[in-house]
């Protein structure tokens, strides 16, 4: 089943008007892995998550934009940090690509379909191809959420489902040595950017962790060990 996966961050000795500044390092390593400097969008939360955003901006990022400096990561985080308050959550959204199987059903007419005379719908091989994901980078408030932070990060890192690494949308004859090859791939790139802020944003400590509190190094081993 899939299972959300987080990487939580905690740095020594932590002063709350540091948070911008702090979460502009780790955006930024994010960067060099993504190779794509955008925000993609913020938020800011108060209280809870519960509670209604009392900010949010969304970036155009593409050709329909005439000015996209509001989107680098050093002016979203200081125009959504502008009132800075300790119960408040701020959350940003950046993207990178990770490799996505996509399957493809021939249709009646395809080179080589005649062959099969009851032909309904025959499963080709399954491609991979990179696609876009969408990662969401918090700071938290002292006070938001109950001091959230002390079991959450002083910053925590949101990438989703963990569908990528595990590739559970394939049955496990699907996990040949094309799929297994890009999981891989796709766990390479994860690594790097939880190498990348352990050495460059100076953290006490970190934590890679999925909802269900079951490893993804375990998950991901138990996957594999199926097939072979």
């Amino acid at each position: 089943m899939a299972d959300q996966l987080y990487l939580s961050l905690w740095f020594p000795n932590f002063r709350f008007d540091t948070l911008p500044a702090t979460l502009v390092s780790v955006m930024r390593q994010f960067a060099l892995i993504s190779k794509d400097s955008r925000v993609a969008a913020a938020s800011v939360y108060p209280i809870s998550f519960n509670e209604a955003p009392t900010y949010q901006r969304i970036y155009v990022n593409d050709d329909r934009a005439e000015d996209t400096s509001g989107s680098i990561i050093e002016n979203a985080v200081a125009e959504a940090t502008e009132q800075l308050h300790d119960d408040m959550a701020y959350e940003f959204e950046m993207q990178w690509k990770l490799w996505a199987p996509e399957t493809v059903d021939a249709q009646p007419g395809d080179t080589g379909v005649d062959i099969y005379p009851d032909f309904e719908s025959v499963r080709l091989d399954t491609l991979w191809k990179l696609q876009p994901a969408t990662v969401r980078i918090l700071g938290f408030g002292p006070r938001f959420d109950d001091a959230t932070f002390e079991q959450n990060g002083h910053v925590r890192i949101d990438f989703g489902l963990d569908t990528p690494w595990l590739a559970e949308t394939l049955e496990d004859e699907e996990l040949d040595e094309a799929a297994t090859k890009h999981i891989q791939q796709n766990v390479e790139i994860l690594l790097a950017f939880t190498l990348s802020v352990e050495k460059n944003c100076g953290i006490s400590s970190r934590l890679l962790w999925t909802e269900s509190g079951e490893p993804l190094a375990q998950k991901l081993i138990d996957r594999l060990q199926r097939v072979n």
